[in-house]
């Protein structure tokens, strides 16, 4: 008999006797991790007890909540019942806390904490590697290269160019609402801005606004004209409860739905509005209240470097990633009574508020 022949059934012996061996070492590889998702869970359950929280699922959580209804109104429901903040687990052996009170805000945004890699790993496709994400010492390199951009005495210069893009604006609101009464103007202010960033930072010559209008005035396009709807109803430049910008900041109400004088002012040396800035408290007021409903950063993730104690004496350990709602922060109805209603007087001069109740570019170190 050849030695090959012999060598085969020995090969298949010995990989026969390895099968079971690897199947024996896969299981108990299978049951150390479980065991430590167990005890990752349990230790989780114990942290999380001062928190409490809706149902959740053993396996994913609070999921299905979240994708029944929008992610905000599920939010909302948790500010108005938990205070403070609460848990919201994303799986098993995942959760974080929520938190929407300014106590808790100014207690986390004073120390510094990093930045939750695992969170800002999914948005970084979306909104790229920027100020939001970043973190340390490259975060204060890019932001100390973009302040010297918004100083006020590098803007006024571009007061006129910013003046001049508005004014186009409400000249097409004089032409538009001649011919209906009901006016969207979302897209035109979206128009007006690309055309503000258009001559400010690149030196574009021209109006992309009366480009596109041409266009769009061509085409005869009713969507693309930004009226609305036939039955919506508005107050002509005011707001439910509120009077008109024009009345607020000029002193006087105009009959018809106009440029308001006190929006359209004259230029003078290229620099409008420079003078008229410090006379326009209510423009402010609202200003603020939209970010206050509508905040451009609504949340920012933390991860505990160390245990951290609240106000109220609700603790958590190191390792527990926190979540911090603005969005829910700035509709948290114990900060902000009536929260769904836009109010600008809110910040109406002289008003008082908790230092951390309105953070809708967040604050404290990055």
């Amino acid at each position: 008999m050849s030695v090959s022949a012999l060598s085969a059934p020995r090969a298949l012996g010995g990989v026969s006797g390895l099968l079971p061996a690897a199947s024996l070492l896969g299981l108990l590889l299978l049951l150390l991790k479980a065991a430590q998702l167990y005890l990752r869970r349990q230790w989780l359950l114990k942290a999380l007890q001062q928190f409490p929280s809706p149902p959740s699922h053993w396996l994913y959580g609070h999921m299905q909540e979240f994708q029944e209804e929008t992610e905000l109104q599920p939010l909302l429901k948790r500010v108005e019942k938990y205070p403070g903040a609460c848990a919201r687990w994303l799986w098993g052996t995942k959760a974080v806390v929520l938190i929407y009170d300014p106590d808790y805000m100014k207690v986390v945004l004073g120390r510094s904490d990093p930045k939750s890699h695992d969170s800002y790993r999914l948005l970084i496709p979306w909104i790229g590697n920027g100020l939001l994400v970043l973190e340390g010492q490259t975060w204060f390199q890019h932001r100390r290269m973009l302040t010297p951009a918004f100083h006020y005495d590098i803007l006024k210069p571009y007061m006129g160019l910013m003046a001049e893009s508005v004014q186009v604006m409400l000249d097409k609101w004089e032409e538009l609402v001649s011919l209906d009464s009901h006016l969207e103007v979302l897209g035109h202010v979206s128009l007006m801005t690309l055309d503000t960033i258009m001559k400010c930072a690149f030196s574009h010559q021209g109006s992309i606004q009366t480009d596109r209008w041409s266009d769009q005035a061509e085409e005869g396009s009713p969507a693309e004209g930004g009226r609305a709807g036939e039955g919506e109803e508005q107050e002509a430049l005011g707001f439910p409860g509120h009077p008109p910008l024009c009345q607020s900041e000029c002193g006087q109400e105009r009959p018809e739905w106009r440029t308001p004088d006190c929006l359209a002012l004259p230029l003078s040396n290229g620099l409008p509005f420079r003078d008229h800035l410090e006379q326009m408290p209510y423009i402010t007021m609202c200003i603020k209240e939209a970010l206050r409903l509508y905040p451009p950063v609504p949340f920012i993730f933390r991860d505990l470097s160390k245990s951290i104690t609240f106000p109220d004496g609700r603790s958590l350990p190191a390792g527990i990633p926190l979540s911090l709602s603005f969005y829910g922060l700035h509709h948290n109805p114990r900060v902000w009574p009536n929260p769904e209603v836009f109010d600008p007087s809110r910040f109406a001069p002289g008003s008082s508020q908790h230092s951390h109740a309105f953070l809708p570019f967040s604050g404290g170190s990055r």
